[in-house]
Protein backbone atom coordinates (compact mmCIF):
# COMPACT_ATOMS: atom_id res chain seq x y z
CA UNK A 1 0.00 0.00 0.00
CA UNK A 2 1.07 3.62 -0.72
CA UNK A 3 0.10 4.96 2.33
CA UNK A 4 -0.07 3.98 6.29
CA UNK A 5 -3.34 4.00 8.59
CA UNK A 6 -1.97 4.35 12.14
CA UNK A 7 -3.40 2.76 14.62
CA UNK A 8 -6.00 5.24 16.87
CA UNK A 9 -3.38 7.55 18.98
CA UNK A 10 -3.01 6.38 22.38
CA UNK A 11 -4.76 8.34 24.74
CA UNK A 12 -1.33 8.99 27.02
CA UNK A 13 -3.00 6.78 30.21
CA UNK A 14 0.52 5.73 30.81
CA UNK A 15 1.89 9.46 30.56
CA UNK A 16 -1.34 10.66 32.84
CA UNK A 17 -0.94 7.72 35.36
CA UNK A 18 2.72 8.50 35.47
CA UNK A 19 1.74 12.49 35.83
CA UNK A 20 -0.67 11.75 38.57
CA UNK A 21 1.79 9.91 40.69
CA UNK A 22 4.32 12.53 40.06
CA UNK A 23 1.89 15.38 41.01
CA UNK A 24 1.13 13.11 44.44
CA UNK A 25 4.94 13.33 45.15
CA UNK A 26 5.25 16.69 44.36
CA UNK A 27 7.19 15.93 41.29
CA UNK A 28 6.63 16.29 37.82
CA UNK A 29 9.63 14.60 35.07
CA UNK A 30 10.17 16.03 32.44
CA UNK A 31 12.84 14.34 29.81
CA UNK A 32 14.05 12.12 32.58
CA UNK A 33 14.36 14.82 35.26
CA UNK A 34 12.30 15.34 37.91
CA UNK A 35 11.47 18.64 39.18
CA UNK A 36 9.27 19.63 42.37
CA UNK A 37 6.04 21.18 41.62
CA UNK A 38 4.19 24.35 42.69
CA UNK A 39 0.81 26.43 42.12
CA UNK A 40 2.28 27.03 38.51
CA UNK A 41 2.74 23.86 37.44
CA UNK A 42 0.66 23.23 35.02
CA UNK A 43 2.78 21.27 32.22
CA UNK A 44 0.62 17.96 30.55
CA UNK A 45 1.15 14.87 29.30
CA UNK A 46 0.15 15.90 26.19
CA UNK A 47 2.84 18.31 25.98
CA UNK A 48 5.98 16.05 27.73
CA UNK A 49 4.93 13.37 25.07
CA UNK A 50 6.24 16.63 22.19
CA UNK A 51 9.31 17.54 23.85
CA UNK A 52 11.61 14.75 21.93
CA UNK A 53 10.07 15.14 18.38
CA UNK A 54 11.98 17.80 16.67
CA UNK A 55 10.03 17.73 13.59
CA UNK A 56 12.77 20.25 11.68
CA UNK A 57 15.29 17.54 11.52
CA UNK A 58 13.41 15.18 9.92
CA UNK A 59 15.26 15.63 5.54
CA UNK A 60 12.08 16.09 3.51
CA UNK A 61 9.44 17.15 6.11
CA UNK A 62 8.73 20.31 5.23
CA UNK A 63 9.77 22.55 8.43
CA UNK A 64 13.10 21.03 7.78
CA UNK A 65 13.21 22.23 3.67
CA UNK A 66 12.10 25.37 5.28
CA UNK A 67 14.55 26.04 7.78
CA UNK A 68 17.81 24.93 5.67
CA UNK A 69 16.43 26.94 3.19
CA UNK A 70 16.59 29.78 5.22
CA UNK A 71 20.01 28.93 6.51
CA UNK A 72 21.34 28.75 3.14
CA UNK A 73 20.62 32.60 2.64
CA UNK A 74 22.61 32.91 5.53
CA UNK A 75 25.60 30.85 5.33
CA UNK A 76 28.27 32.40 7.34
CA UNK A 77 26.11 32.84 10.39
CA UNK A 78 26.18 30.22 12.93
CA UNK A 79 23.44 27.83 12.95
CA UNK A 80 22.08 26.43 16.43
CA UNK A 81 19.11 23.69 16.69
CA UNK A 82 19.55 21.63 19.74
CA UNK A 83 19.09 24.11 22.46
CA UNK A 84 16.75 22.09 25.58
CA UNK A 85 13.50 23.46 25.84
CA UNK A 86 13.06 23.75 29.58
CA UNK A 87 14.16 27.27 30.78
CA UNK A 88 14.38 29.95 33.26
CA UNK A 89 11.61 32.38 33.81
CA UNK A 90 14.50 34.51 34.05
CA UNK A 91 15.41 33.33 30.38
CA UNK A 92 12.22 33.39 28.97
CA UNK A 93 10.75 36.94 30.44
CA UNK A 94 13.27 38.91 32.29
CA UNK A 95 16.54 38.68 30.39
CA UNK A 96 14.71 39.89 27.54
CA UNK A 97 12.91 43.60 29.56
CA UNK A 98 8.89 41.68 29.33
CA UNK A 99 7.27 43.85 31.59
CA UNK A 100 6.09 42.25 34.75
CA UNK A 101 2.42 42.29 33.98
CA UNK A 102 3.59 41.04 30.28
CA UNK A 103 0.26 38.62 29.38
CA UNK A 104 3.18 36.10 28.47
CA UNK A 105 3.84 35.43 32.02
CA UNK A 106 0.37 34.12 32.59
CA UNK A 107 -0.26 30.39 33.82
CA UNK A 108 -2.71 30.60 31.58
CA UNK A 109 -0.68 31.46 28.62
CA UNK A 110 2.97 29.43 29.45
CA UNK A 111 3.49 26.12 30.32
CA UNK A 112 5.30 25.82 33.56
CA UNK A 113 7.23 23.03 35.58
CA UNK A 114 6.80 25.21 38.83
CA UNK A 115 7.27 28.92 39.14
CA UNK A 116 11.38 29.24 38.07
CA UNK A 117 10.68 26.69 34.98
CA UNK A 118 9.25 26.36 31.96
CA UNK A 119 8.57 25.65 28.28
CA UNK A 120 10.08 28.28 25.91
CA UNK A 121 7.46 30.29 24.46
CA UNK A 122 9.88 31.60 22.10
CA UNK A 123 13.18 31.29 20.52
CA UNK A 124 14.12 34.82 21.43
CA UNK A 125 14.60 33.12 25.32
CA UNK A 126 18.55 31.98 24.12
CA UNK A 127 19.67 35.37 22.71
CA UNK A 128 21.70 36.12 25.98
CA UNK A 129 23.09 32.69 26.14
CA UNK A 130 23.85 32.82 22.46
CA UNK A 131 25.61 36.24 22.58
CA UNK A 132 27.23 35.94 26.03
CA UNK A 133 29.21 32.78 24.31
CA UNK A 134 30.38 35.44 21.77
CA UNK A 135 28.32 34.90 18.91
CA UNK A 136 27.86 38.16 16.61
CA UNK A 137 25.60 36.04 13.82
CA UNK A 138 23.50 33.66 14.09
CA UNK A 139 20.18 31.59 13.38
CA UNK A 140 18.22 29.58 15.84
CA UNK A 141 15.91 26.97 15.16
CA UNK A 142 13.51 25.06 17.77
CA UNK A 143 10.10 24.12 19.61
CA UNK A 144 8.14 26.84 21.18
CA UNK A 145 5.01 25.93 23.48
CA UNK A 146 2.25 28.20 24.46
CA UNK A 147 -1.56 27.51 26.09
CA UNK A 148 -3.58 28.41 23.25
CA UNK A 149 -7.24 27.26 21.78
CA UNK A 150 -7.94 24.64 19.20
CA UNK A 151 -7.97 25.16 15.65
CA UNK A 152 -6.47 24.43 12.28
CA UNK A 153 -4.14 27.19 12.58
CA UNK A 154 -3.25 27.13 16.24
CA UNK A 155 -1.09 24.03 18.04
CA UNK A 156 0.38 23.97 21.69
CA UNK A 157 3.71 22.91 20.29
CA UNK A 158 5.23 24.55 17.39
CA UNK A 159 8.60 26.30 15.61
CA UNK A 160 10.33 29.55 15.17
CA UNK A 161 13.84 30.72 13.51
CA UNK A 162 15.16 33.64 15.37
CA UNK A 163 18.58 35.17 13.78
CA UNK A 164 20.48 38.08 15.02
CA UNK A 165 23.42 40.35 14.18
CA UNK A 166 25.72 42.48 16.18
CA UNK A 167 28.18 45.72 15.34
CA UNK A 168 30.39 47.51 17.10
CA UNK A 169 28.61 50.47 18.49
CA UNK A 170 31.19 52.93 17.47
CA UNK A 171 30.15 54.19 14.57
CA UNK A 172 34.13 54.65 13.09
CA UNK A 173 34.77 51.36 13.87
CA UNK A 174 31.25 50.15 11.63
CA UNK A 175 29.77 52.99 9.79
CA UNK A 176 32.29 52.45 6.46
CA UNK A 177 30.99 49.05 6.42
CA UNK A 178 27.38 49.28 6.91
CA UNK A 179 26.61 51.66 4.62
CA UNK A 180 29.03 49.91 1.76
CA UNK A 181 27.00 46.19 2.95
CA UNK A 182 23.69 48.54 2.78
CA UNK A 183 24.86 49.99 -0.48
CA UNK A 184 25.07 46.66 -1.99
CA UNK A 185 22.28 44.98 -0.30
CA UNK A 186 19.80 47.80 -1.95
CA UNK A 187 21.61 47.37 -5.44
CA UNK A 188 20.64 43.88 -5.34
CA UNK A 189 16.94 44.23 -4.34
CA UNK A 190 16.78 46.73 -6.82
CA UNK A 191 17.74 44.03 -9.53
CA UNK A 192 15.05 41.71 -8.18
CA UNK A 193 11.32 41.72 -9.29
CA UNK A 194 9.73 42.80 -5.87
CA UNK A 195 8.79 46.11 -4.56
CA UNK A 196 8.91 47.42 -0.75
CA UNK A 197 6.48 49.54 0.85
CA UNK A 198 7.71 50.79 3.81
CA UNK A 199 5.28 52.73 6.35
CA UNK A 200 7.75 52.75 9.45
CA UNK A 201 8.51 56.24 10.71
CA UNK A 202 10.99 56.23 13.51
CA UNK A 203 9.18 58.66 16.17
CA UNK A 204 7.47 58.51 19.72
CA UNK A 205 5.98 55.65 19.03
CA UNK A 206 8.74 53.57 17.69
CA UNK A 207 12.26 55.57 18.77
CA UNK A 208 15.79 54.78 18.27
CA UNK A 209 17.07 54.14 21.87
CA UNK A 210 18.69 57.15 23.67
CA UNK A 211 22.07 55.68 24.25
CA UNK A 212 22.31 54.71 20.56
CA UNK A 213 24.17 56.89 17.85
CA UNK A 214 21.32 57.71 15.59
CA UNK A 215 22.94 57.16 12.66
CA UNK A 216 24.55 53.88 13.71
CA UNK A 217 20.79 53.03 14.54
CA UNK A 218 19.78 53.68 11.21
CA UNK A 219 22.52 51.75 9.25
CA UNK A 220 21.45 48.80 11.44
CA UNK A 221 17.74 49.58 10.69
CA UNK A 222 18.22 49.55 6.77
CA UNK A 223 20.46 46.51 7.32
CA UNK A 224 17.52 44.67 9.14
CA UNK A 225 15.37 45.76 5.91
CA UNK A 226 17.25 45.49 3.19
CA UNK A 227 18.72 41.34 4.65
CA UNK A 228 15.14 40.11 5.60
CA UNK A 229 13.69 41.66 2.37
CA UNK A 230 15.90 39.62 0.30
CA UNK A 231 15.13 36.97 2.29
CA UNK A 232 11.44 36.89 1.86
CA UNK A 233 11.66 37.20 -1.93
CA UNK A 234 14.13 33.94 -1.92
CA UNK A 235 11.25 32.19 0.01
CA UNK A 236 8.14 33.24 -1.60
CA UNK A 237 9.02 34.56 -5.34
CA UNK A 238 9.73 30.90 -5.72
CA UNK A 239 6.33 29.34 -4.68
CA UNK A 240 4.88 32.34 -6.80
CA UNK A 241 2.18 31.92 -9.64
CA UNK A 242 4.69 31.64 -13.22
CA UNK A 243 1.99 33.20 -15.11
CA UNK A 244 1.71 35.97 -12.89
CA UNK A 245 3.97 38.92 -14.13
CA UNK A 246 3.07 41.28 -11.35
CA UNK A 247 6.20 42.09 -8.63
CA UNK A 248 6.51 40.15 -5.11
CA UNK A 249 5.01 43.45 -2.81
CA UNK A 250 7.28 43.52 0.61
CA UNK A 251 5.13 45.73 3.33
CA UNK A 252 6.84 47.16 6.60
CA UNK A 253 4.81 48.30 8.96
CA UNK A 254 5.89 49.47 12.81
CA UNK A 255 5.10 47.21 15.74
CA UNK A 256 6.02 46.82 18.92
CA UNK A 257 8.12 44.29 21.01
CA UNK A 258 9.54 44.24 24.35
CA UNK A 259 12.61 43.27 23.58
CA UNK A 260 13.28 45.55 20.30
CA UNK A 261 13.03 49.08 19.48
CA UNK A 262 12.17 50.39 16.80
CA UNK A 263 10.43 47.11 16.06
CA UNK A 264 8.56 45.93 13.21
CA UNK A 265 6.61 43.34 11.05
CA UNK A 266 6.78 42.79 7.65
CA UNK A 267 3.92 41.66 5.19
CA UNK A 268 4.15 39.86 1.98
CA UNK A 269 1.39 40.25 -0.45
CA UNK A 270 0.90 36.55 -1.60
CA UNK A 271 -2.04 34.87 -3.33
CA UNK A 272 -4.06 37.92 -3.50
CA UNK A 273 -3.71 38.47 0.26
CA UNK A 274 -1.86 40.94 2.94
CA UNK A 275 0.44 37.58 5.12
CA UNK A 276 2.01 38.72 8.35
CA UNK A 277 5.36 36.94 8.18
CA UNK A 278 7.72 38.01 10.72
CA UNK A 279 8.52 40.54 13.67
CA UNK A 280 12.08 41.99 13.90
CA UNK A 281 13.95 45.01 15.42
CA UNK A 282 16.84 46.40 16.67
CA UNK A 283 17.61 44.70 20.11
CA UNK A 284 17.52 46.40 23.56
CA UNK A 285 20.44 47.37 24.85
CA UNK A 286 19.20 46.02 28.34
CA UNK A 287 19.44 42.35 26.62
CA UNK A 288 22.84 42.92 25.71
CA UNK A 289 24.08 43.88 28.74
CA UNK A 290 22.09 41.08 30.33
CA UNK A 291 24.72 39.41 27.22
CA UNK A 292 27.62 41.32 28.54
CA UNK A 293 27.99 42.73 25.09
CA UNK A 294 27.29 46.60 26.03
CA UNK A 295 29.12 47.89 23.53
CA UNK A 296 26.71 46.64 20.59
CA UNK A 297 24.39 47.28 18.63
CA UNK A 298 22.74 44.62 16.25
CA UNK A 299 19.14 43.38 15.33
CA UNK A 300 17.11 40.32 15.51
CA UNK A 301 14.47 38.75 14.09
CA UNK A 302 11.78 35.83 14.81
CA UNK A 303 9.48 33.83 12.20
CA UNK A 304 7.02 31.09 12.46
CA UNK A 305 8.04 28.29 10.38
CA UNK A 306 4.68 26.50 10.78
CA UNK A 307 2.71 29.74 9.77
CA UNK A 308 5.18 29.80 6.48
CA UNK A 309 5.24 26.47 5.66
CA UNK A 310 0.92 26.30 5.12
CA UNK A 311 1.15 29.40 3.11
CA UNK A 312 3.82 27.89 0.88
CA UNK A 313 2.77 24.78 0.83
CA UNK A 314 -0.91 25.38 0.99
CA UNK A 315 -1.23 22.97 4.27
CA UNK A 316 -4.74 23.51 5.46
CA UNK A 317 -4.85 22.05 9.02
CA UNK A 318 -1.66 22.47 11.10
CA UNK A 319 -2.05 19.31 12.80
CA UNK A 320 -0.55 17.80 9.40
CA UNK A 321 2.53 18.38 10.21
CA UNK A 322 2.76 16.03 13.33
CA UNK A 323 1.14 13.02 10.74
CA UNK A 324 3.13 9.65 10.06
CA UNK A 325 0.83 8.69 7.39
CA UNK A 326 3.11 8.65 3.84
CA UNK A 327 0.06 10.11 2.04
CA UNK A 328 1.24 13.43 3.44
CA UNK A 329 4.84 12.74 4.08
CA UNK A 330 5.62 10.84 0.78
CA UNK A 331 4.63 14.20 -0.92
CA UNK A 332 7.59 16.54 0.11
CA UNK A 333 11.51 15.91 -0.82
CA UNK A 334 14.26 17.53 0.44
CA UNK A 335 14.42 21.07 -0.75
CA UNK A 336 11.60 21.56 -2.67
CA UNK A 337 8.49 23.69 -1.81
CA UNK A 338 5.81 21.91 -3.41
CA UNK A 339 2.02 22.63 -3.40
CA UNK A 340 0.40 19.81 -0.69
CA UNK A 341 -2.48 17.71 -2.28
CA UNK A 342 -5.45 16.36 -0.11
CA UNK A 343 -5.93 12.60 0.08
CA UNK A 344 -9.04 12.54 1.78
CA UNK A 345 -11.35 14.52 4.23
CA UNK A 346 -12.66 12.02 6.95
CA UNK A 347 -15.98 13.17 8.17
CA UNK A 348 -16.35 15.19 11.54
CA UNK A 349 -17.99 14.56 14.46
CA UNK A 350 -19.30 17.31 16.70
CA UNK A 351 -19.90 16.92 20.45
CA UNK A 352 -20.96 19.71 22.89
CA UNK A 353 -20.08 20.02 26.62
CA UNK A 354 -22.18 21.98 28.75
CA UNK A 355 -21.10 23.26 32.68
CA UNK A 356 -21.21 25.77 35.47
CA UNK A 357 -17.66 27.33 36.06
CA UNK A 358 -15.96 28.70 38.99
CA UNK A 359 -14.31 31.98 38.85
CA UNK A 360 -10.83 31.04 37.73
CA UNK A 361 -12.02 29.15 34.93
CA UNK A 362 -9.73 29.37 31.70
CA UNK A 363 -10.97 27.93 28.21
CA UNK A 364 -7.01 27.20 28.07
CA UNK A 365 -7.07 24.73 30.88
CA UNK A 366 -10.61 22.87 29.22
CA UNK A 367 -8.85 22.49 25.68
CA UNK A 368 -5.39 21.35 27.58
CA UNK A 369 -7.78 18.49 28.68
CA UNK A 370 -9.13 17.88 25.52
CA UNK A 371 -5.59 17.20 24.29
CA UNK A 372 -4.78 14.86 26.82
CA UNK A 373 -7.44 12.90 25.91
CA UNK A 374 -8.41 13.40 22.51
CA UNK A 375 -4.99 14.17 21.18
CA UNK A 376 -4.85 15.35 17.41
CA UNK A 377 -8.18 13.63 16.98
CA UNK A 378 -9.97 17.45 18.58
CA UNK A 379 -9.47 19.69 15.38
CA UNK A 380 -11.89 22.35 16.69
CA UNK A 381 -12.88 23.54 20.55
CA UNK A 382 -15.25 26.60 20.01
CA UNK A 383 -17.03 28.23 22.49
CA UNK A 384 -21.11 28.26 20.95
CA UNK A 385 -23.15 29.92 23.99
CA UNK A 386 -22.83 31.33 27.09
CA UNK A 387 -25.21 33.04 30.04
CA UNK A 388 -24.66 34.17 33.76
CA UNK A 389 -27.17 33.20 36.51
CA UNK A 390 -26.51 34.71 39.75
CA UNK A 391 -28.68 32.14 41.56
CA UNK A 392 -26.43 29.46 41.27
CA UNK A 393 -23.97 29.96 43.99
CA UNK A 394 -20.38 29.56 43.70
CA UNK A 395 -21.07 29.09 39.57
CA UNK A 396 -21.51 32.68 38.44
CA UNK A 397 -21.11 31.06 34.51
CA UNK A 398 -22.50 28.13 32.04
CA UNK A 399 -20.39 27.75 29.42
CA UNK A 400 -21.31 25.21 26.27
CA UNK A 401 -17.71 24.19 23.86
CA UNK A 402 -18.30 22.27 20.93
CA UNK A 403 -15.48 19.77 20.39
CA UNK A 404 -15.23 18.85 16.22
CA UNK A 405 -13.79 15.76 16.14
CA UNK A 406 -11.89 14.62 12.74
CA UNK A 407 -9.18 12.13 12.48
CA UNK A 408 -6.44 13.10 9.06
CA UNK A 409 -6.11 9.17 8.26
CA UNK A 410 -9.02 7.41 9.29
CA UNK A 411 -13.08 7.10 10.14
CA UNK A 412 -14.04 7.51 13.30
CA UNK A 413 -16.37 5.90 15.04
CA UNK A 414 -19.17 7.19 17.36
CA UNK A 415 -18.49 5.05 20.32
CA UNK A 416 -14.83 5.96 20.59
CA UNK A 417 -15.84 9.34 20.31
CA UNK A 418 -18.56 8.93 23.22
CA UNK A 419 -15.85 7.50 25.26
CA UNK A 420 -13.20 10.40 24.61
CA UNK A 421 -16.02 12.82 25.72
CA UNK A 422 -16.67 10.93 29.07
CA UNK A 423 -13.49 11.14 29.89
CA UNK A 424 -13.01 14.68 29.45
CA UNK A 425 -16.38 15.28 31.29
CA UNK A 426 -14.53 13.58 34.01
CA UNK A 427 -11.22 15.12 33.76
CA UNK A 428 -12.86 18.65 33.70
CA UNK A 429 -15.24 18.16 36.73
CA UNK A 430 -12.13 16.93 38.87
CA UNK A 431 -9.49 19.46 38.14
CA UNK A 432 -11.04 22.37 37.10
CA UNK A 433 -13.98 22.53 39.29
CA UNK A 434 -16.48 22.40 36.71
CA UNK A 435 -20.46 21.12 37.70
CA UNK A 436 -21.32 19.52 33.79
CA UNK A 437 -24.78 19.95 32.85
Amino acid sequence: MLHKIASRPPRLWGAWLHFSHCRRLSTVEVLGRSYPKDKFTNITPSILSKLPTQLYTRPGHPLNTLKTTIEAHFPDYAHFSNLPALVSTYQNFDSLSFPADHPGRSATDSYYVNKDLMLRTHTSAHEVEVFCDGHKKWLLTADVYRRDEIDSSHYPVFHQMEGARLFSDDLNVSGDALARENTRLFSELSSEHVVLEDRTLVDSKNPYQEHHNKQLADLVTQNLKYTLSLLLFKLFAQAADPSSEAPLQIRWIPAYFPFTTPSYEVEVFFRHKWLEILGCGVIQQATLTNAKVSNEIGWAFGLGLERIAMILYKIPDIRLFWSEDLRFLSQFKPGEISTFQPYSRYPATERDISFWCPNDFHSNDFCDIVRDEAGDLAEEVQLIDQYHDKRKQGYVMSRCFRIRFRSMERSMEHAEINKIVITIKKRASEALRVEIR
